[in-house]
Formats: structure tokens, sequence, C-alpha cells
């Protein structure tokens, strides 16, 4: 699919297509919002997960598509609408992002089904892409180099406080009201987003012609498809010809979305970003990041739900003070990253979480709950030392013309480590002990007692470990990019 015309940004007087905004401070609150709305969205349904499974009739072993549907779709069109915002303008991207969030979002709290929930889940993905995809590159506009790292960190910050809003708002909303309005709560916020961002927010950039790569994006998704079905088909049973049909079949689609890319005029993945030694490496390091930390949060949560009886909510609160601590780091992180560059605060983000995997790989079932609380603040600082840093690296190494492909890029490699991350770490439970039961503790409908608790606890440490090799894999990368150079 091609877009053939190039055209600049009309004048400032024209309205919304063009001209400085009227001040990056609200500019920056507009961002922040559509930063926070997706992530109160991301933890806010893992507390929803039991009363939707009961609410809806969904299947126990299908209630992860309600999680995986939402970041598979991110991860597949962030760079097609960050391209979009190339051509089209960011801004305007950016606000129909906030747009299709807010209708998906309203059709979710309308769901009626286990079908439903998950296709809405999707049309909230769009959204969700929209505005993770266009927020990097409207930033890498709004403000020259040597102040992204600040400004990275204040996404950073506003990720921080929607996921402890998710924590909270979702175990009040879940005990107290109905899990309906987990997803109701976005329109009448996401409307007064949209009214603000149309009267601050100026596309500055020029409109650049670009192609889209629909072949890419289809065989990509079918390949990844593929390869999560297969996983989650291994979590709740044994690997027969359907399953190992789903992992060959996808794992050959992203062989050809590999090729593929090497051919067509403008790929979904352009390799040519990749000759930059910088972006090569820092996206790769996003990836082996998310790889490695998205689980934690199910694990740790699965940790407490399971062997230590607790409810939902009140694991949850256990992870809020070091979301708390994480928000005072933000700011400071992205400082860190304008004042010294992107190696420095970056790795030693990505050493903390190593640290903190492995304070989590020794857990048992007597571990003070306190000492719990510690490890995921040593984690929750490292990742917001990691993200503004790594984002600035990113953005700093891309050409103009490519802010919006390079910020779309970034979310992609996140979001695949994120969505596999979240599989393998559903798969690694379910292989500890019996299926439905590692089923049942993820939704939090269970607890464990006695030898079946001290073996789902032994199981949960080789997960652990994992994620440690897959965090040395990122801070090695994070170490060597760019050698010799300051960025």
């Amino acid at each position: 699919m091609t877009f053939s015309k190039t055209e600049r940004n009309p004048p400032a007087s024209s309205g919304a297509g063009g001209g400085q905004p009227r001040g990056t401070g609200l500019a920056m609150v507009v961002l922040m919002a559509g930063v926070l709305m997706t992530a109160v969205d991301t933890t806010i349904v893992v507390l929803a997960l039991p009363e939707i499974q009961r609410s809806l009739h969904v299947a126990l072993t299908d209630v992860v598509w309600v999680i995986v549907s939402f970041l598979l779709v991110i991860t597949l069109l962030s760079t097609q609408v960050g391209r979009l915002g190339d051509m089209f303008g960011r801004v305007r991207m950016y606000e129909t992002g906030f747009a299709v969030f807010v209708l998906g979002s309203l059709l979710c709290a309308l769901a009626w089904d286990e079908v439903s929930i998950i296709v809405f889940r999707v049309v909230q993905g769009v959204g969700g892409a929209l505005i993770m995809a266009n927020s990097g590159a409207v930033i890498a506009d709004l403000y020259p180099k040597e102040r992204r790292g600040l400004a990275y960190g204040f996404t950073s910050l506003g990720w921080t406080i929607g996921a402890v809003l998710g924590v909270v708002l979702g175990g009040l909303i879940v005990t107290y009201v109905s899990w309906r309005w987990i997803f109701w709560i976005n329109v009448p916020t996401g409307v007064l987003a949209i009214a603000v961002a149309l009267r601050v927010l100026r596309d500055k950039g020029e409109r650049i012609s670009q192609r889209l790569d629909p072949l890419g994006m289809v065989t990509l998704g079918l390949g990844l498809f593929g390869v999560l079905w297969a996983i989650t088909k291994l979590a709740n049973g044994p690997f027969d010809a359907e399953t190992a049909g789903y992992l060959i079949g996808g794992l050959a689609l992203i062989g050809v979305f590999v090729y593929v890319e090497s051919r067509v005029p403008a790929p979904m993945l352009p390799l040519r970003i990749f000759r930059v030694p910088m972006m090569a490496a820092s996206l790769c390091a996003s990836l082996f990041q998310g790889l490695a930390s998205f689980a934690v949060l199910f694990l740790v949560l699965m940790y407490l739900q399971g062997p230590r009886g607790l409810s939902p909510i009140n694991a949850s609160l256990l992870l809020l003070p070091g979301y708390l601590i994480s928000a005072g780091v933000s700011l400071y992180a992205g400082r860190l990253a304008d004042k010294h560059g992107a190696v420095l605060p970056a790795t030693a983000g990505l050493a903390l979480q190593v640290v903190s995997l492995l304070l989590y790989a020794q857990l048992t079932n007597a571990t003070p709950l306190w000492w719990i609380v510690c490890i995921g603040s040593i984690s929750a600082v490292g990742a917001c030392l990691f993200f503004p840093a790594n984002s600035s690296a990113i953005m700093k190494a891309a050409p103009p013309d490519m802010f919006g492909i390079a910020s779309g890029m970034l979310r992609t490699f996140s979001n695949i480590g994120m969505v596999f991350s979240f599989s393998v770490a559903i798969l690694v439970a379910s292989r500890s002990i019996p299926r439905e039961v590692a089923f049942a503790i993820f939704v939090g409908t269970t607890t464990l007692h006695g030898q079946a608790a001290a073996d789902f606890t032994t199981g949960l440490h080789a997960a652990f470990y994992e994620s440690v090799a897959f965090m040395v894999i990122a801070a090695v990368l994070s170490a060597l990019r760019g050698r010799g150079a300051r960025s």
C-alpha cells in the first residue's frame, strides 16, 4: 500500500495541523495522559480477570487472551501506525488513538461473552498502538535532543502513575462496584484528554511520503499468533500434533516475514535502521528487557496468591510501594540520560533488575512479605532508570524522517518481548503443578498449601532464573551500544 503524496504542515495559523504547541507543559500533560491510560489498562485488567472470567463464562484456559490480544495488536500495529504519523501528522494519529481507545473501552464495558471481550480488547489495542507509537515521535518533535531524556522521564512517570492507579482502582472497582467500570472510567477521561489535545497539540514535523507493509504485518501477526497459541495450548494440554502444527507453522511464518522484510520496498521493520549501532542495540535491549521483566508481575502475583494465600487485591498492593518509589526516580533518570548519555543509566537500571530477579529466585513460602516489597522496589527503580534512557537513545539515533517508524519499532520490540514473557510464565507455572490449578492461581480463584505450595514455588524459581538470563543479555547490549560515542 503506497501513499505517494508528500506535504508540509500548514502554517501555524491554520489550526490543529501545524505550528508550535501553545506550551510544552500542557502538551506533556496530554502525552502523559495517553501513556497513563494505556498503563492503567495493563494492570487494572489483571485484577479484574477473576470477575471477567466468572461474569462472561470465559473458559479458564482462554482468559489469558483478554491480556494477550491487547498486547499482540499493539505489537503488530506499532510500526505501521507510527508510519501513518509520519505521513499524516503524528499529533493527528495520536489524537485518533485516543478516540479509538475510548471506543474500545466503551465496547469492552458492554461485552456480553468471551468472544466479544477479546474482540473489543483488540479494538482497544488499536487505539493503544496509535497512542504509544506516536507519543515518542511527538516528543521528538517537541523537544531538542538535549532535553528528550527529561521528556521521556515524564512519560515514564506517566506509566508508573498509571500502573499505580491500575492496582488501586482495579482493587476498589472490582471489590465494590463491577468489573465493567474498569473500562467505563476510560470514557470520560479519554474524552477530556481528546478535548485538551485538540487545543494544545500541534504537528511540527514535515509530512513524509511513506509506504505501508501489509504483507509483513500479516506474516508477522500470523507467525506470532501461531507460536503464542502453541504455548498456550501446551500450558493446558499435552504436546500433540495440533500444538506442533501451530508451533511449526508460526515459526515458518516468522521466517517468511524476515524474507519479506528483505525484499519489500518499505518493510515493516526496515533493516537499514539496524545499520546504526546505537539503534540496533537499543531495540534489542528493549526486546530482551521486556522478555525478562513482564512475566515478573504475573509470577510474583501467582506466588502471593497461590502459596502465600493472599487475595488478588492484597497481593497487588504489596507491589504498590515499588511503583511509588520509582515515580520519584523517573524524572531524575531522564535528566541523568540528558547529562551523561543513555548507556550509564540504562545499563545501571538493567543491572538492578538482574539483582531483583536473582532475589526473587530465592523466595520460599516463609519469606517475609516486607522483603518482597523491597525486591519489588529495586526492580521498579531499575525499570525507571532504563526506559527513559533507552527511549532517548533510540530517538536521538533515528533520522528525523523516521521518528514515527523508530518510535513504533521501539514499541514493537518491547511488546514482542512482553507477549512471549507473559506466555512463557504461564507455561512454566503449569509445568510445576497441575495445569488447571496453575490457571486457577493465575486468575486468583484458588490457593495452595503444603507440598503443592512448595513444588509451585520451586517451579517459579526456574522461571525467574530464565528471566535473569534474558535480562543479562539486555544489560550487555545496553553496555556495548555505540561504544566510543557519547549518546
